[in-house]
């Protein structure tokens, strides 16, 4: 028996089911469905990973290092797996004494057994408490600090970082418009004139404060914990002569000392602050606003049947966001009125993640050469599982996107929003 038949054989055995995939081993040999993805497992220590974390870890592992690839679409391949894992209900399978002892005999015979092998030196290794300054700042960096000119390369020349507003399906409409579409619906939401305080918790790489003030007038502060996005964003407002309008700071929002701004945006910064310190976060976007002053929170989600724990995955909390937690829309509604917020209007975007993520995976395939020359061909397989497990967490409503329109009131309860309000599609 080769080594895919012996492979195929003991999914059968233990989970009762056929190879959603097909599969090709070390040795060449084949099983699984033609006409689907090729998963190729190109050492034992694939399998010794799998030994050692049998999840989501150990599969990420292995695909980074290099010891697992996939030849086909990955994401149809992430989708077949999912489709088995909830039929089957995989994770609720439990292997008797017989079944693990054949296991272990087969791990003998192809040789897999050994020491847990080394992570990936792209998986992050924080340490100290989560959600102190000092390890939100470490984790952060993990992930924008890895480059501006991968960054470059891969997003907009907005550079905005954040789900899309998808306005056409014409073909010549591109992400950078979805981007440019996204930052106006933004501004309007907020009601942005010339000469109002805006400020940007969570900047990124300027795109709403840059373009607030060049196209709204506003005078407009962006704070960020990533050292290479203030230095960006400062050459940005110097070749464009902002620089009497817009401000970046390197600070962490528990820091900001102003108060009294007409609109803050903080877009999808909410996840990386923490189960237990949104509350917090909550009350010092509160505490920032002047009365009647509008937030627009854009924020990403887990369905209400999602653990209560849930950050983005094994994965993506070693490898893409340390430390991030989501929770479902309305928890946020909840936690945003407890800081004494108004939500005024909840826009769901998820649809628009997929096409967003869809237009990044292709410029990552288009420019793969050059991002692998800047960052490495590690992180460019933690970029492509990335995307491809965010676009179909996204698709399949595993986890959502939203824009929160909220307001603070004034004394009397006043919220000096409009009698009537544009209709958003």
């Amino acid at each position: 028996m080769t080594i895919a038949q012996t492979l195929a054989g003991l999914v059968r055995r233990f989970l009762g089911v056929e190879l959603p995939v097909r599969l090709r081993a070390w040795d060449g040999s084949e099983a699984g469905p033609a006409d689907t993805p090729v998963v190729v497992i190109h050492s034992r220590q694939a399998l010794r990973r799998l030994l050692w974390d049998p999840n989501e870890l150990g599969l990420a592992r292995a695909y980074v290092s290099g010891d697992i690839d996939v030849e086909g679409d990955l994401r149809d391949g992430f989708a077949r797996f999912w489709g088995l894992a909830r039929r089957e209900g995989l994770g609720k399978v439990k292997l008797s004494l017989a079944d693990r002892l054949h296991a272990l005999n087969q791990a003998i015979k192809l040789g897999v057994l050994g020491p847990r092998p080394a992570p990936p030196p792209e998986e992050a290794r924080l340490s100290g408490t989560e959600h102190t300054k000092s390890r939100d700042r470490a984790a952060i960096a993990h992930h924008y600090d890895l480059s501006n000119e991968f960054y470059q390369a891969l997003l907009d020349p907005n550079m905005a970082y954040s789900c899309g507003y998808w306005t056409s399906d014409a073909a010549d409409y591109t992400v950078e418009d979805a981007q440019r579409d996204k930052l106006d619906l933004i501004c309007r939401k907020l009601d942005l004139r010339p000469g109002m305080r805006l400020l940007d918790v969570g900047c990124g790489w300027g795109s709403l404060i840059l373009h607030a003030a060049a196209n709204y007038g506003v005078h407009a502060t962006g704070v960020t914990l990533a050292a290479q996005q203030r230095e960006f964003i400062q050459a940005r407002i110097a070749e464009r002569g902002l620089g009497d309008r817009v401000e970046v700071r390197l600070q962490d929002y528990r820091d900001i000392p102003d108060d009294g701004f007409d609109a803050i945006g903080t877009i999808e910064m909410g996840e990386h602050v923490g189960l237990g310190n949104y509350p917090a976060y909550a009350a010092q976007l509160f505490r920032l606003l002047k009365p009647e002053g509008r937030l627009l929170l854009q924020q990403m989600s887990r369905v209400a049947t999602a653990p209560k724990a849930s950050g983005g995955g094994a994965f993506i909390e070693r490898y893409v966001a340390p430390d991030m937690h989501m929770r479902p829309v309305g928890e946020t509604i909840a936690l945003l009125e407890q800081a004494g917020l108004e939500v005024r209007d909840v826009h769901a975007l998820r649809e628009h993640y997929v096409w967003t993520v869809d237009a990044w995976a292709q410029t990552l395939e288009k420019r793969a050469d050059e991002l692998t020359a800047l960052v490495g061909e590690g992180q460019l397989r933690v970029w492509r599982l990335y995307f491809a497990g965010g676009a179909l967490a996204f698709q399949e409503n595993r986890m959502g996107v939203d824009q929160i329109l909220a307001v603070r009131p004034g004394p009397a309860g006043t919220s000096g929003m409009p009698r009537t309000r544009e209709v958003v599609a």
